[in-house]
């Protein structure tokens, strides 16, 4: 049995597909679409219909490919423009709405999707802090955030799905001290708490969230660079396992992945340790049942598997896979 993993090349305009064996965690390289330009963001469609991802070049635009039920394969299905150079992309809970993030543009929007899976042009476009980088809805719940990495800020939003429309909730914002840069969250499937990944500093907070307001709250703050490494933070992203047992984040100068136990009763994180990995890890994904964490290097233009130990979260390599020129975003997705 195999799964799948989706990676956008920025570099070499492609979309790659790789088969994912889940007994060995070898890859296989099983399709390449070609599409054009800088491809970077990707978000899976709920029920995993489709497929998006966003191109930073030239014509700007979110390109939508239909997923093949039976194979898990991709078919270019269509696109829509985007009004800036996105650096996130996600939908709604329920799949009918488009949220991204512009960092040079400072600005989110939201665009609908129809009922055939294809997003339409923004019907919201609204301003940001400085470098907007991320947008994501809660579990379970009406509140959307949005992290701003200049601005060093996390501002929170009410979205009506009804409307398709964001709206400034309240609290509004919450602030960080300089030098964080606010980037990626990650959402605890209990919607009790999240992590907020801080690229300048590497450090990941633990924020409990309001079950009234949705109001965030920094509780403890982790550092996900190795012990004694001084050569400046560039954290770039971080994920839960599925079953929220293990948090891992990348670091793109250190060229590490680290890894942390989660509390199940409060969400509070222990270091299990780093291990390195591609040279620029700006991207990686779990796959669906846990067992497996996919890294790719933007300057090694390779992707490693490894196995995730089930008790104790540690990693352990299995496989490397050249791919295209300077992959960056990493989605996996079931076996068909």
């Amino acid at each position: 049995m195999t799964m799948l993993a989706y990676v956008s090349c920025a570099g070499s305009g492609e979309v790659d597909v790789l088969a994912i064996d889940e007994r060995s965690g070898a890859l296989a390289l099983r399709q390449r679409v070609e599409l054009g330009g800088m491809l970077m963001p990707m978000a899976v469609a709920p029920g995993g219909r489709h497929l998006h991802v966003a191109r930073r070049s030239e014509l700007l635009a979110v390109v939508t490919l239909a997923i093949d039920a039976g194979t898990g394969l991709l078919t270019r299905a269509g696109e829509a423009p985007l009004p800036h150079s996105m650096a996130y992309l996600s939908t709604d809970a329920t799949g009918r709405h488009l949220f991204s993030a512009s960092y040079g543009g400072h600005r989110i929007a939201v665009s609908p999707i129809g009922e055939d899976g294809l997003p339409q042009a923004a019907r919201q476009v609204l301003p940001t802090g400085d470098n907007a980088h991320c947008i994501v809805q809660a579990p379970a719940s009406g509140h959307v955030y949005s992290t701003c990495l200049g601005g060093g800020t996390v501002l929170h939003w009410r979205f009506d799905a009804a409307a398709g429309l964001l709206s400034p909730a309240e609290p509004a914002q919450l602030a960080f001290p300089p030098g964080v840069g606010p980037r990626h969250l990650a959402f605890h499937p209990s919607g009790r708490h999240c992590y907020l990944l801080g690229e300048l500093d590497a450090s990941i907070t633990l924020l409990d969230i309001d079950a009234r307001t949705g109001g965030l709250s920094p509780r403890l703050t982790v550092s996900a660079l190795p012990a004694g490494f001084t050569e400046g933070a560039w954290a770039s992203d971080l994920r839960l396992t599925p079953d929220a047992r293990f948090l891992y984040a990348s670091e793109r100068r250190s060229n590490t992945l680290a890894a942390f136990a989660v509390d199940r009763a409060d969400g509070a994180l222990t270091l299990i340790g780093h291990v390195p990995t591609e040279l620029q890890p700006r991207g990686f994904s779990i796959t669906p049942d846990g067992c497996f964490l996919l890294a790719a290097g933007q300057l090694s233009n390779r992707v490693t598997s490894y196995a995730i130990d089930p008790a104790r979260g540690t990693l352990t390599p299995c496989h490397s896979l050249d791919v295209g020129h300077d992959p960056n975003w990493i989605e996996c997705r079931p076996a068909p």
